[in-house]
């Protein structure tokens, strides 16, 4: 057996996480933490569903990583410290991964967590009643999770798999006793998890409200300290409108608030009475995919001139007045060890290319609104928005894009905002011309293979719905290799192909997240390496 440790002694500090105000004034202070008293967070997303494994929503980690933990933690740099697991190895074939876990840990129902209890989330997740989620995906490559004594955890995979690691190590652990409650698909009280802090309550469309973990005593070493929580309770309200969770802040209802629009950004940057900070996430841009397989988009020339006909740039800045990046690939700048900047600027607004490559596929004609048509049928796409995902000013974003498609190119982006269930329905069957979407992973670009895998072999959020053979066999081949340098330069031809050759999608801005807090709101951070909002374990309230 080969040891491959990636556990760093120390914890360095990222720099597109930006501190300004005072909350950075008090990094360089040496202040005692005081425990005890409450938080209210204002948070823009109520999950879909409290259950770890089920639920894709970034922003819903905020709140389930107070309950849920897994193998290891990432550090800024991406590489582990030890978390449930205090070692790892990996096989020479790097088909086997064996994990040592620790021996104090217990869920909050009682339980103890040992080897047998996190197999058991390895291959429930393998059962097609329950899977599902992104994390399915890794789990998938599992072919035996086997205990054979308390401590050791030994999973065995079908082939080599090099993003497995990231995914299994961030695996969210439940109790095994969550496997045969009601409440498994929707989560709750009943789906016991390891962390801090526990659930007590969930009143839906106001608030969740978690208890402390009097019990927790096994933190990750980069956490700010061990033992328990400071706080006593923390109350996350959802406040889904930015101006409400701003002004709810302003007028101190609630002490920390997510999600700040660029427009209010400044009401807390420059007030000494709050901190601010912001940083970009890893995983994939906020992008409008286009679907390959399903209306005008089907032809390569539309999905060309839809990227040539919008002038992101311009539209970024006037919808977030400078507060959010412009994107141009398919991994955001965060994902350090395989973005690939030689993208930038090798595409982008040319609305005389947009027009000219109309022309060329056949939509010469124009209807009584200005829009292109061909044998009598508009030039219409149909975005599909989920109603759970519009966030960020993304609806102002989006208007902004259909202005622009029409005005430069005779274009109509048809905006639909539909419920979960329409939009998993209308994804499942492929019925919308685009989606835009991102995703923050903890993983290092695994993202790729959950949004260009054909859909039957695991891209869940393949929503261009390609199933080029190219992209398959970059992606296996990517898949079948350890060696960074090599999977560096897959990735890197498939991001050309995907953006530049065949157009599956616009990049349009690298999704970020900010706090601000009042100033007497100690400890609040974002994670090392995933950039979102960190959970509550650290913070503290100086009274």
């Amino acid at each position: 057996m080969v040891t491959r440790r990636a556990f760093i002694g120390g914890v360095s500090v990222l720099v597109v996480s930006t501190m300004i105000g005072q909350q950075s004034a008090y990094t360089q202070e040496t202040v005692t933490p005081v425990s005890g008293g409450s938080l209210v967070w204002g948070v823009e997303t109520e999950p879909s569903t409290l259950n770890p494994h089920l639920n894709g929503q970034a922003k819903a980690k905020l709140i389930l990583r107070n309950v849920y933990e897994s193998l290891l933690a990432r550090t800024a740099d991406g590489g582990y410290v030890p978390w449930l697991a205090t070692d790892y190895k990996i096989s020479d074939e790097g088909t086997t991964y064996t994990f040592t876990l620790r021996d104090d840990v217990t869920f909050s129902d009682g339980e103890k967590l040992d080897a047998a209890a996190v197999a058991l989330n390895f291959t429930k997740l393998k059962e097609p009643t329950y899977s599902g989620s992104i994390s399915a995906g890794h789990v998938s490559h599992v072919v035996e999770a086997l205990a054979p004594d308390p401590r050791t955890l030994i999973l065995k995979l079908d082939s080599v798999y090099s993003p497995f690691l990231d995914g299994a190590a961030s695996l969210e652990i439940i109790s095994p006793k969550g496997f045969d409650s009601k409440q498994l698909k929707s989560g709750g009280p009943e789906i016991a998890g390891t962390g801090p802090f526990i659930l007590d309550r969930y009143v839906k469309g106001q608030e969740i409200h978690l208890v402390k973990n009097p019990a927790y005593n096994w933190a990750p070493e980069n956490a700010g300290h061990q033992g328990p929580a400071y706080l006593d309770e923390v109350t996350y309200r959802f406040l889904p409108e930015s101006a409400v969770r701003t002004g709810a802040l302003a007028s101190g209802q609630v002490d920390v608030i997510e999600g700040i629009s660029g427009n209010d950004a400044a009401v807390f940057k420059d007030d000494p009475e709050f901190s601010y900070q912001s940083a970009i996430n890893t995983g994939t841009p906020y992008t409008l995919y286009l679907n390959v397989t399903r209306g005008p988009t089907v032809e390569v020339k539309v999905r060309k001139a839809v990227l040539a006909s919008i002038d992101v740039a311009k539209v970024i800045d006037s919808v977030y007045r400078g507060e959010r990046t412009r994107a141009w690939g398919v991994l955001t700048p965060a994902d350090t060890d395989f973005y690939d900047k030689s993208i930038e600027g090798s595409y982008g607004y040319d609305p005389k290319l947009a027009n000219d490559l109309l022309d060329d596929a056949g939509w010469t004609k124009r209807d009584a609104d200005g829009f292109r048509t061909k044998d009598g049928a508009r030039l219409s796409i149909e975005i599909v928005q989920a109603q759970a995902t519009l966030r960020d000013q993304r609806d102002v974003l989006l208007q902004a894009l259909q202005a622009q498609a029409r005005q430069n190119a005779g274009i109509d982006l048809a905006l639909n905002y539909v419920d979960a269930g329409t939009y998993v329905d209308r994804q499942k069957n492929g019925e919308y011309g685009a989606v835009p979407n991102s995703t923050t992973t903890q993983e290092n670009a695994v993202t790729i293979y959950f949004h260009y895998l054909p859909r039957s072999l695991g891209g869940s959020i393949n929503y261009s719905r390609t199933e080029a053979p190219e992209v398959l066999a970059w992606l296996k081949e990517a898949a079948s290799t350890l060696d960074h340098a090599q999977r560096s330069r897959i990735y890197n031809r498939l991001q050309r192909f995907a953006i530049l050759e065949q157009a599956y999608g616009l990049p349009l801005y690298v999704p970020e997240d900010q706090i601000a807090a009042a100033v007497n709101v100690r400890g609040v951070k974002f994670r090392p390496f995933k950039h979102l909002p960190e959970n509550a374990y650290d913070i503290w309230v100086e009274r």
